[in-house]
C-alpha cells in the first residue's frame, strides 16, 4: 500500500481526492485547517491539522505523517483558494496575499519538505492541483490567475530538476467545479456563488479526483504532466454555455 498525503483535504476537490484514494488502497494522511472535518472525510485515514501558510504546522504535519504512515510515495498539493474578485484599480492587497501565501509559498514549503525522501528513495509523485484560470486569465481574477499560472511553473520546473530520479510531477487543471469555491471567493454569499453555476453543468469534485487518480494509476514510467480538465459546457473561463433557469 502506497502512501498518499492529501493536503486542504476537509472538503471539495481534497475530500474528494481523499475518498478516492481510501477505496484504490492507499494509506492516508490528511491535513486542513478544519481537522474536526478530516475525520469524516475518509475512514482510517491519518489526520492532522495544517496551515500551509505556516511554516511550523507544515513542518509538523509532515513529520506526523511519516511518523504515522510512513514514507510518502504521493503528494499532493491540493490547499488553495480564490478570494474575492477586485480589479487591480479597487484593490486593497490584502486578499492578494492569502491567494499568494497559499496557492504559491504553501505548495513551496509542503514539497520542499516531502521531494528530498522520495529523491533518495528513487520514487515519488508529485500532483498539483491546478486551474483553468493557469491558462486564461479573467477580469477580477488578477492574482488568482497569477498564482495557478505560478504553480504551472513550478510544475515544469518540479519536472525538470527532477528528471532522471524516479519522480512524476503531474497537474490537474480543472475548470469550474461546484463545490465551496466560490462561497470562499465570495466570503459566504451563497447566493452568489450559487449564481456562478446557473443554467449549466460544473465538473463535480469527484469528476477532478477522477483525473488524478488515473494520473497516479500510470504505469511508472509514463508521466501525464497536465490534465486539463473543463465541463462540456465551458470553453473557457469566459465562455460558458448557459440554459435558460426558471420562468
Amino acid at each position: 500500500m502506497k502512501h498518499a498525503v492529501v493536503t486542504g483535504a476537509s472538503s471539495g476537490i481534497g475530500a474528494a481526492i481523499a475518498r478516492r484514494l481510501a477505496a484504490d488502497g492507499y494509506r492516508l494522511s490528511l491535513g486542513a485547517r478544519r481537522v474536526e472535518r478530516l475525520a469524516r472525510t475518509a475512514a482510517g485515514a491519518f489526520t492532522h491539522a495544517l496551515d500551509v501558510t505556516k511554516p511550523d504546522s507544515v513542518a509538523r504535519f509532515v513529520e506526523a505523517a511519516i511518523e504515522a504512515n510512513g514514507p510518502i510515495d504521493v503528494l499532493v498539493n491540493n490547499a488553495g483558494l480564490a478570494r474575492g474578485v477586485e480589479r487591480i484599480a479597487q484593490a486593497t492587497g490584502e486578499a492578494w496575499r492569502e491567494m499568494i501565501e497559499t496557492n504559491l509559498i504553501g505548495v513551496l514549503e509542503v514539497t520542499r519538505r516531502v521531494l528530498p525522501a522520495m529523491v533518495e528513495r528513487g520514487h515519488g509523485h508529485v500532483v498539483m492541483v491546478g486551474s483553468l484560470a493557469g491558462h486564461e486569465t479573467y477580469e477580477g481574477g488578477s492574482v488568482y490567475c497569477a498564482t495557478k499560472r505560478g504553480l504551472r511553473s513550478i510544475s515544469e520546473a518540479l519536472r525538470y530538476e527532477t528528471l532522471g530520479q524516479g519522480i512524476r510531477v503531474t497537474s490537474v487543471d480543472p475548470g469550474m467545479v461546484e463545490t465551496e469555491f466560490s462561497i470562499v471567493r465570495f466570503r459566504g454569499d451563497e447566493a452568489r456563488a450559487n449564481k456562478v453555476y446557473a443554467g449549466m453543468r460544473a465538473l463535480s469534485a469527484d469528476d477532478v479526483a477522477a483525473c488524478v487518480a488515473f494520473a497516479l494509476a500510470a504505469p511508472e514510467h509514463v508521466n501525464l504532466d497536465v490534465i486539463r480538465v473543463t465541463p462540456t459546457d465551458q470553453a473557457s473561463p469566459g465562455r460558458v454555455h448557459r440554459r435558460p433557469t426558471g420562468g
